[in-house]
């Protein structure tokens, strides 16, 4: 894998920035399953968890938005020298393809 020290400075702030975001995500849902534990067996008995299962849902949602390392691995297959934008597509439904539409309005590097 090649990149440049602008490239990689850059992923390193991106990456910093994800780590803080799953950090906060576990933080919430920590205590988002347990007072939605508590709801469901108390309203239901514990017979239908819908409320903790809904958290369980989000979570995971959230979880494939962020997509921590996943962009790693396609540009290590990949080896491209555009580090974590390379891997990813501009605009996809990920926190990365949503920074790279942001900052770049496109897949390719603006000249």
């Amino acid at each position: 894998m090649v990149a440049t020290r602008k490239v990689t400075l850059r992923d390193f702030v991106i990456f910093q920035v994800k780590l803080a975001l799953d950090g906060l995500k576990s933080l919430l849902v920590i205590q988002l399953s347990i007072l939605a534990l508590i709801v469901d067996f108390v309203s239901g008995g514990g017979e239908r968890p819908r409320w903790f299962y809904s958290v369980v849902r989000v979570s995971e949602r959230f979880d494939g938005w962020l997509n921590l390392y996943g962009a790693v691995r396609r540009m290590e297959a990949g080896e491209t020298s555009d580090g974590l934008f390379g891997a990813s597509e501009a605009g996809s439904d990920s926190l990365l393809g949503e920074i790279e539409q942001l900052v770049r309005g496109g897949d390719r590097p603006k000249k």
